[in-house]
């Protein structure tokens, strides 16, 4: 059996370490490219989400150097994504790339059910061995995502530009080349003290600005081309409201704690949204609550074109912005979206952002 899975941000690098733990055979897919994006949009339906395409793109290109297994995950409720395992299966076969597909699905209470779905990769390890992977591969995670959180609020102070980026990727090669949590400690420690010794802009009063939306779009870079670098760079510290740990802990394995979270989520969106909408629409909107209750300077939501629940969010934002007086820029994103009208916008939603709060800051000094 060799394995592979989609990229989703730091998800293929725990898949990775959950699956070697287990003695499998791993196929990473390549990095994704110009030619992924081509494979999947080629192959896909034309008005099909933009996940979906590159997940397709992934499948294939890993296929191509062996895979004969693929693992991914399944998804509940009114979102398309709960539909992609069977029809992708069926664009593989048509493709005359078979593939097996083991879909974990959320077990929503009932981990003995995903237990049941993952039986095929354990090769007769004992339940508490594979609970014990399980945990490792989203402690990586956990500190993959700890790690990056920090520096989405670092970048905006760097001295020299791109030194946030080159710790990233040395964050990456060692924490996800370990397989011990003993490793594990030894390289978040190390990299934490890389980001402590990190020259620092002195004086600066970054905005700070919330990213909501649709969860893929959120985590992997290559799809969202870069979103929170290029905030960072222009001096923006960024809070991302999703990482794949969380959404392990809320989601796949809930966990106690992580469900205080949910509901103050759901809490904070009940004004607007009450029912379940799909996908991440509900957090979208209990998050930007939060965001603005918590004083960001904005908001941006982030969504893949024809994405039904983050478009149901989007015909709320406006309200939850006129209540707030918060500015909230939505970016929809499909195969067709360019680095240069991205660019444009950040820079001007940015400039907007810095003129309220020199403003701000104006009428706080004038009333002192």
């Amino acid at each position: 059996m060799r394995v592979t899975f989609p990229h989703m941000g730091t998800l293929s690098l725990a898949m990775r370490a959950l699956l070697e733990n287990l003695g499998l055979q791993v196929v990473m897919p390549p990095p994704i490219t110009s030619r992924t994006l081509a494979l999947g949009a080629k192959y896909s339906p034309e008005c099909v989400c933009l996940p979906f395409k590159v997940n397709v793109g992934n499948y294939i290109e890993a296929i191509e150097l062996g895979a004969d297994t693929v693992v991914m995950a399944g998804g509940i409720g009114p979102c398309r994504f709960g539909y992609y395992a069977e029809l992708q299966r069926e664009i593989l076969a048509d493709l005359g790339l078979s593939a097996n597909m083991i879909v974990l699905e959320p077990p929503q209470g009932m981990v003995t059910e995903l237990w049941r779905k993952i039986s095929s990769l354990t090769r007769g390890h004992s339940f508490m061995s594979v609970a014990q992977v399980f945990y490792f591969a989203w402690r990586l995670a956990k500190g993959l995502d700890g790690i990056e959180k920090t520096l989405h609020q670092v970048r905006a102070l760097e001295k020299t530009r791109g030194s946030c980026d080159i710790i990233w990727n040395e964050a990456q090669n060692s924490i996800g080349q370990t397989r011990t949590l003993r490793g594990l400690w030894a390289a978040e420690r190390l990299i934490k003290e890389r980001i402590a010794a990190l020259p620092k802009k002195t004086c600066v009063h970054p905005l700070r600005v919330g990213l909501v939306g649709e969860i893929y779009m959120l985590l992997e870079p290559k799809v969202n081309l870069g979103l929170a670098e290029r905030l960072g760079y222009l001096g923006v510290e960024v809070h991302r409201s999703m990482s794949v740990s969380d959404w392990v802990t809320q989601h796949l394995v809930p966990d106690p704690r992580a469900q205080v979270l949910v509901r103050k989520i759901r809490q904070a969106a009940k004004p607007y949204l009450r029912g379940h909408v799909g996908g991440h629409g509900l957090e979208t909107i209990g998050h930007s609550v939060l965001y603005a209750e918590e004083g960001m300077d904005g908001i941006i939501q982030v969504l893949p074109l024809t994405c039904m629940p983050e478009i149901v969010a989007q015909s709320i934002l406006p309200t939850i912005s006129e209540k707030y007086g918060i500015p909230i820029l939505t970016l929809v994103l499909d195969e067709h979206a360019g680095e240069g009208g991205l660019q444009t916008r950040l820079e001007a939603f940015v400039d907007m952002l810095r003129a309220r709060q020199r403003r701000g800051r104006a009428i706080t000094s004038h009333g002192n």
